[in-house]
């Protein structure tokens, strides 16, 4: 498949002003195809030579300005328009193209619990293809006409509001000038709640099975929707550019949103079925924050390239965090994102394929895809809450309705953005967007105490890299009345380089370098805090300075200046009196899926295990109470994910219930099924007793990855053939099966799968495209075996095997990880 190169989108945005779609689309010939007709109108400023994106099952008819043109000179997904002339054209085009079960293009799924179906599109970078011809690229803006014919029964929901015409036939009102990336259906039997707010028409949606769940939420979900709402337009001068809003949970869907102008699709996840953290409710009500903001910064402005796209995500990556802080009850959402998101860009930027926030060589589409990292969104909307805290929020938002105003319904680039935040602002914007956002790697700030001769405390800040910071230095001392706690004496505002050694007074206990998490870099402790945050770390009053240190502590052990059965002791001291839920589950998730399974030797591990377990057991202690049912359901989780044995969650299946609870919902149930399956204490049987009790897609996934942990050769051979020789998984059911295959414990028994593993993933990533591959990089990648022998296979592959682009990057990014555990272990 051909990939659009920058030069490329550049030339034939210089020759072609695309004005209208007409899409005509036809979803009752099948199973596999569905019929796509479109008219596009555009100009040509001068004559030249383009070509037309399409990737047809079938291209049945083209023809330009009446005249016919063959379609066997379709190459690949492009079809040539040779000999234009200057002036006003139109194309027309009649193709039957393929449904999708990888969540790209025109995704197709039969619901296993009543046997309906629903198709969406994802039509992200270049998958419009897959859907409608297009000259396919974000700067060649056009208003976009839709009809659909869809089966008897469906509703169709598009961008713009859908009208039925009868006999199955819909109309949406045509939209204002969007990119093709941005266009959407969702056809299906939805259950819909509609609702309007100041006049415009909101709706949420989602497949028939999940609709009580839906109903169930379907207030919070408004609310969340409507208190965005009205602060975006407290924010923003621009008000918001579309005639309606809705909101669609799909199935299988690889994302966790996308902004589609006027229907957002969200993965249908985020519909619960079962009991869930007010964590998790904050990190729904996140995601609508952040696909909100895109109307406004990605819909209504829209990168000219991808090399921008960092600014779409990144920005609504901020948005989203900050507004839910300021509009709702979700006041501590920077917590989360401190302790997960950050963790996610910090990662990212210390791997070879880290990139900066903004960078310059993204040569074509398939290199823009790879930038949808940590990178992209953690770290550039950490980068922008340091600009906010650097230029003040009246001056950042002054800005930004300057970018709007000027680019509204357009096309932008980071030098337009910089340039309308330079116009609201004396400060030299641009050359923190040099430092900041054309540069890779993390700056560490570590403090150096030095004593005065009166004996008070002098801080001067090391930095190793080359950002300019401001940030907060936390100055705390031991309470006097309760010698568990620390009381905070200062916040003291640093701007790094510093030009003179900053005063503290008498000793601190603890000194803390960006307290607050206003910037952007790994902090060190001085010899005394150090000592300080190993006895007292659960006594720091706010959740977001605590998750500054444990983010501290998190990248002294993956740089191997911490110990792991260090910061496990720490976990075991201070985690039991732990009251933010995104901080427990976070150190929780890090100590279980890093510590315990990577960077512990499978010698060390039984114990690893057993101290995780007795933690989570005082947590399950302390909640018998039910005043915190969040806490005891992650504590739960996590012991459930430890347990060595199979007796008392075997008993807690058997009863329905964990005594005192919660009792075991379908999620609940899965997840020791799933444990059980891992310690050999189910078999086939018992699997299919477990589907048959919850038919529903979740209990598809479960089933198929407790049927990929069985230790039986039988089982691993069954679910190898599976992913990797026959092309029938669906994405979800792909990422299912890998989650199951690999586990620590069966180590011996699928040695045989780690060498074959790099041979069978080229292939099927080459054969199924970039969706498939990103999970045969990320899910079903061996990470159980952190040795030699596993890194010099994957560095064999990069070398010699080709793979493709999506699968390279993933794999580079495995193997870095599996070298840093290999480290961390030899620390």
């Amino acid at each position: 498949m051909s990939v659009l190169t920058r030069d490329e989108a550049q030339s034939r945005a210089e020759l072609l002003d695309v004005h209208r779609y007409t899409i005509d689309l036809d979803l009752t010939t099948g199973d596999e195809t569905f019929d796509s007709r479109t008219v596009i109108r555009f100009t040509a400023r001068s004559d030249g030579d383009t070509f037309v994106e399409m990737k047809p099952a079938e291209l049945r008819a083209v023809t330009l300005d009446g005249q016919s043109l063959d379609p066997g000179t379709l190459d690949q997904d492009r079809l040539p328009l040779k000999n234009l002339t200057a002036g006003e054209h139109e194309l027309a085009v009649e193709a039957t193209m393929r449904y999708s079960r990888t969540g790209e293009g025109m995704h197709r799924f039969t619901d296993p619990t009543d046997d309906l179906t629903y198709v969406y599109t994802q039509l992200f970078m270049d998958d419009v293809q897959r859907v409608f011809a297009a000259f396919d690229q974000p700067d060649l803006k056009a208003v976009f006409e839709l009809t659909v014919t869809a089966p008897e029964g469906w509703s169709v929901l598009a961008n713009g509001v859908t009208e039925d015409l009868g006999g199955g036939r819909w109309r949406a009102a045509a939209t204002p000038r969007i990119s093709t990336y941005l266009v959407a259906v969702a056809a299906g039997p939805w259950h819909s709640v509609r609702a309007e707010h100041r006049g415009l028409p909101f709706g949420i949606h989602c497949r028939r099975s999940l609709a009580p769940h839906l109903d169930a939420d379907a207030e919070e979900i408004l609310d969340i929707t409507r208190a965005c709402y009205d602060r975006y337009h407290e924010k923003f001068e621009e008000p918001y550019p579309f005639d309606s809003y809705d909101q669609a949970f799909v199935p299988e869907f690889n994302a966790g949103a996308m902004e589609n102008p006027g229907l957002v699709t969200f993965r249908d996840e985020f519909v619960y079925r079962s009991a869930v953290t007010d964590t998790e409710r904050q990190t729904r009500a996140m995601v609508i924050a952040h696909e909100m903001a895109h109307m406004w910064f990605g819909d209504l402005v829209t990168l000219r390239w991808w090399d921008d796209i960092w600014l779409n995500e990144s920005f609504a990556e901020y948005m989203g965090y900050q507004t839910l802080t300021e509009a709702t009850r979700f006041t501590d959402t920077w917590v989360d994102f401190g302790v997960s998101r950050k963790a996610w860009g910090y990662d990212a930027d210390q791997r070879p394929s880290t990139h900066p926030v903004a960078p310059e060589a993204v040569d074509d589409t398939a290199a823009a895809l790879l930038n949808f990292d940590g990178i992209s969104y953690a770290k550039g909307a950490s980068a922008l809450r340091q600009l906010v805290a650097w230029m003040g929020e009246k001056d950042f938002l002054a800005g930004i309705n300057i970018h709007f105003r000027r680019h509204r319904f357009g096309n932008a680039t980071l030098a337009d953005f910089i340039d309308s935040l330079a116009a609201a602002t004396d400060r030299d914007v641009h050359a923190w967007a040099d430092a900041w956002l054309r540069t890779t790697g993390v700056d560490t700030l570590t403090p150096v105490l030095a004593t005065a001769a009166d004996g008070t405390r002098t801080l001067t800040v090391e930095r190793a890299g080359s950002r300019p910071h401001r940030v907060c230095a936390g100055v705390y001392d031991q309470d006097l009345a309760d010698e568990g706690r620390l009381t905070l004496r200062e916040r003291i505002d640093l701007d790094i380089p510093q030009t003179a050694p900053q005063p503290l007074g008498k000793p601190p206990a603890l000194l803390l370098l960006n307290d607050g998490d206003l910037t952007y870099a790994k902090v060190r402790f001085d010899a005394a805090s150090a000592v300080t945050i190993r006895a007292h770390l659960s006594g720091l009053p706010d959740p977001l300075t605590r998750a500054v240190v444990w983010n501290a502590l998190r990248d002294a052990v993956r740089d191997g200046e911490l110990a792991p059965a260090a910061y496990l002791e720490t976990a075991r001291a201070h985690l039991p009196r732990e009251t933010d839920l995104a901080l427990v589950q976070g150190v929780l998730a890090f100590t279980a899926v890093h510590l315990v399974d990577r960077y512990l030797t499978p010698e060390e591990r039984p114990a690893a295990l057993a101290t995780l377990s007795a933690l989570c057991r005082d947590l399950i202690r302390r909640t018998e109470d039910g005043d915190n049912p969040g806490l005891r359901l992650i504590a739960v989780r996590h012991f459930i994910r430890a347990a060595a044995q199979p007796d008392t969650i075997a008993a807690w299946l058997a009863d329905g219930t964990v005594p005192g609870g919660p009792e075991l919902d379908p999620e609940l149930r899965w997840r020791i099924m799933s444990r059980l399956a891992v310690l050999g204490a189910v078999d086939e049987d018992r699997i299919a007793a477990e589907l048959a009790h919850d038919p529903s897609a979740s209990g598809q996934e479960g089933a198929a990855r407790c049927r990929a942990a069985l230790p039986h050769p039988e089982a691993k051979r069954t679910a190898w053939e599976a992913m990797f020789t026959g092309d029938d998984l669906s994405n979800y059911l792909f990422s299912a099966t890998a989650q199951g295959f690999w586990h620590p414990e069966q180590a011996d028994l699928v040695r045989e799968y780690v060498p074959r593993y790099y041979q069978d993933a080229v292939a099927v990533a080459a054969r199924r495209g970039p969706a498939i591959a990103g999970v045969v990089g990320r899910e079903a990648f061996p990470v159980h075996a952190v040795d030699a022998e596993n890194l010099a296979l994957g560095r064999d592959c990069l070398r010699d095997a080709d793979p493709v682009t999506a699968l390279r990057r993933r794999l580079t990014d495995e193997l870095d990880d599996l070298e840093r555990a290999l480290r961390v272990r030899g620390a």
